[in-house]
């Protein structure tokens, strides 16, 4: 699992519209979620690739026995049929972008 962080230097300042565009250059559809302290996904997985981005919060990932604290800025690419899981660490809001690959 390799985690994507913000480049202030190369994407500007970090924010939900600036996320956005950069997902969606790269042909991402794009949902906002917030995640309430305590939120837990159990292991599941999608029909298509995606990447998990946060805005805000920390994010724990569990994806092919690692396992990985996603913060501000931060994106994970999760492939297709991948089994995962995540939960919200700590007792800030997680404000996250989920983006699925465009089917064409």
């Amino acid at each position: 699992m390799q985690i994507e962080h913000w480049d202030v230097q190369q994407d500007g300042e970090l924010s939900e519209p600036a996320l956005r565009k950069k997902l969606e250059r790269r042909g991402y559809t794009v949902s906002l979620y917030n995640y309430p302290p305590g939120t837990v996904f159990p292991d599941h997985h999608h029909g298509v690739d995606k990447i998990d981005a946060v805005l805000s919060g920390r994010f724990r990932m569990n994806m092919a026995g690692h396992s990985v604290v996603l913060q501000a800025g931060d994106c994970l690419a999760v492939p297709k049929g991948m089994v995962h899981s995540a939960e919200v660490v700590g007792s800030e809001v997680v404000v996250s972008l989920d983006a699925v690959k465009a089917l064409s």
